[in-house]
């Protein structure tokens, strides 16, 4: 099904495209083509009048501000000092806003609300990594705020293809519009 949008209403969430998130391998597409994808994507988008969003996430000094509750397998360990800072590629497009989270999700807890709201925004395409993770738990909080969320599936990555593809072909298209890069770019008039 063809994708429409709007790009004045429109805007690219692009999730945890950050030092400490991008230093080990992601499947099914590598780290490098995500952050293509996404650096194509934005450029498009700013180019048809939409707006770029970068999120990070942080969780402080020793993890301090991750969330607290009890978990079979604690993600967090020692994270390097650069861990939230994002790839330079990410900063050069000079996003419209720079939302830091402190659990998966980029709308809980931050001004990424607000600021789209602000913004005029209806339709948010979300691109990154983790896909069953920070991805996912975006679109569902944005898809539960009543924006139209589009996932760009092959603008996302995580640990193994299977966890992947579970997301995008089993969770993500009963809250959002799962499409390709390609087809994110026509519906935007790029090619």
């Amino acid at each position: 099904m063809a994708l429409e949008l709007d790009p004045r209403k429109t805007a690219l969430v692009m999730i945890d495209l950050q030092k400490g998130i991008l230093s080990t391998p992601r499947l099914p597409h590598d780290v490098e083509t995500v952050v293509e994808r996404n650096v194509t994507l934005a450029k498009a988008l700013k180019a048809a009048g939409g707006r770029v969003v970068a999120v990070r996430v942080d969780f402080g000094a020793g993890g301090e501000l991750a969330p607290r509750g009890p978990t079979d397998a604690p993600a967090l360990g020692d994270l390097p000092a650069d861990f939230a800072d994002l790839r330079p590629e990410i900063l050069a497009l000079a996003p419209d806003l720079v939302v830091t989270k402190r659990q998966w999700g980029a709308f809980f807890g931050t001004d990424l609300d607000p600021g789209l709201r602000r913004l005029g925004i209806e339709t948010v395409l979300v691109a990154g990594v983790a896909t069953n993770m920070g991805v996912e738990s975006t679109v569902r909080e944005g898809w539960s705020l009543g924006y139209g969320m589009v996932v760009v599936e092959d603008a996302c990555s995580s640990f193994s293809a299977e966890a992947h593809d579970f997301a995008t072909t089993q969770i993500l298209p009963r809250i959002a519009r799962v499409r390709s890069t390609a087809q994110t770019l026509n519906a935007l008039g790029a090619s």
